[in-house]
């Protein structure tokens, strides 16, 4: 029985060792990507700020005490809308003058006119001298223009009867008031009563560098990239808050000026902004589309290594599923992509998982992997849930 014993554990020491080598010769296994051309967009994403579309400061262009503020601080408001009403007493006795004195520069004009059209005839037979000809002419001429300053006084006077009306200059939205009912306000005063801005759409003028301006030129020149052609080019915002705006806006301005402080050149774009998102000073980013690549080259971000001197590497899977480890140029980053310079063409199979198990020159069992595929997380029903554990907790007792 002893012996019968002893080969058992013999026969199952040997099957042991007879399957581990079995498990550690299996070839390993990995994920993989298949490199392919195509057609990819490039953009750079530049700082801005963003500034109203329109903008005016409310100041009065008469002296006077404010009455009446007709607005509500932070409204929307339209162009010709009443925003204050100032004291006119003293303005409406200055146009019931001035009509005076047209009234009397009118009546001057009708007696020393009829004083010339007498001389005229008197001078024609000398009756009278040339002399009294000539000055009762230039006397009516000069009523003629005494009426005509005195219409002028009278125009001026009702535009300053206006003005102590205050109006909006364009329309948008309000903001505080600077004075209230009872304050002395003067005629162009530096402090604005109020502000106004229209805020859809917004401009967002944003800084480009003059040294990434000129590395562009090159690539176009060179034919690695195509240029996108017109002013009237898409831009994307992002918000400060790392969202994205939801309404694209449209390239309007590209500076021609460098900045001389900077080394900068400042490019606007005009955005829609119907919810009022946007607002005036705000720091956003912009993303503006520079060039096509025709025939981009695309190398997932985590399939790339980096030795202690910084130089980019990969590890491909080459005939016969043999691992190879391959050096880089990578130019930008494109997403969660590096955008492809050289070292690697069409149709080469890049590690994306499984570099834990595997190092150059080894035989591995190669699985596609596609990255674009986008798997969310399962919604979990609380409600259910808790009514589940509650059975369980009744079935239990």
């Amino acid at each position: 029985m002893a012996a019968a014993a002893l080969a058992v554990v013999l026969v199952a020491a040997c099957g042991k060792t007879t399957d581990k080598p079995a498990a550690q010769n299996a070839p390993a296994k990995v994920g993989v990507v298949v490199l392919q051309k195509q057609s990819q967009m490039l953009d750079t994403v530049l700082p801005g700020r963003t500034q109203a579309f329109l903008s005016a400061e409310v100041r009065p262009q008469v002296s006077g005490i404010v009455q009446k503020r007709l607005f509500t601080e932070g409204g929307m408001v339209k162009q010709g809308q009443p925003l204050y009403q100032l004291d006119a007493a003293s303005l409406r006795a200055a146009e019931a003058s001035a009509v005076a004195a047209l009234a009397k520069a009118e009546a001057s004009q009708q007696t020393l006119e009829a004083t010339a059209r007498r001389n005229a005839e008197l001078v024609e037979i000398t009756a009278i001298s040339q002399q009294a000809y000539e000055e009762s002419q230039a006397a009516a001429k000069q009523s003629r223009a005494d009426v005509a300053v005195a219409r002028a006084n009278l125009e001026n006077a009702r535009i300053n009867l206006k003005y102590s009306r205050i109006e909006a200059p364009i329309s948008g939205r309000i903001s505080l008031s600077s004075v209230t009912p009872g304050a002395l306000v003067t005629a162009n005063q530096t402090t604005p009563l109020t502000n106004i801005v229209q805020m859809d759409p917004m401009y967002v003028d944003f800084t480009q560098s003059s040294a990434d301006l000129l590395q562009l030129r090159r690539d176009w020149e060179a034919g690695r990239y195509q240029k996108i052609e017109g002013e009237q080019m898409p831009v994307r915002i992002r918000l400060e808050d790392g969202s994205d705006y939801p309404h694209e806006g449209k390239l309007q301005f590209a500076g021609l000026i460098v900045n001389a402080t900077m080394g900068t050149v400042t490019l606007r774009a005009v955005v829609p902004n119907p919810e009022g998102l946007l607002m005036p000073g705000m720091f956003v980013q912009a993303q503006l589309p520079t060039g096509l690549a025709p025939e981009a080259i695309l190398v997932p971000q985590q399939s790339v290594t980096r030795d202690l001197t910084g130089r980019p590497s990969v590890l491909v899977v080459k005939d016969g599923d043999v691992v190879e480890k391959r050096a880089v140029e990578l130019s930008r980053a494109v997403g969660t992509y590096w955008l492809l310079d050289s070292g690697l063409e069409a149709g080469v199979r890049v590690v994306v998982d499984g570099f834990q198990r595997i190092k150059p020159g080894d035989t591995v069992s190669v699985l596609e992997v596609d990255l674009k595929a986008k798997q969310g997380p399962k919604r979990v029903d609380a409600q259910a849930a808790a009514a589940n554990l509650r059975a369980a907790v009744q079935a239990s007792k």
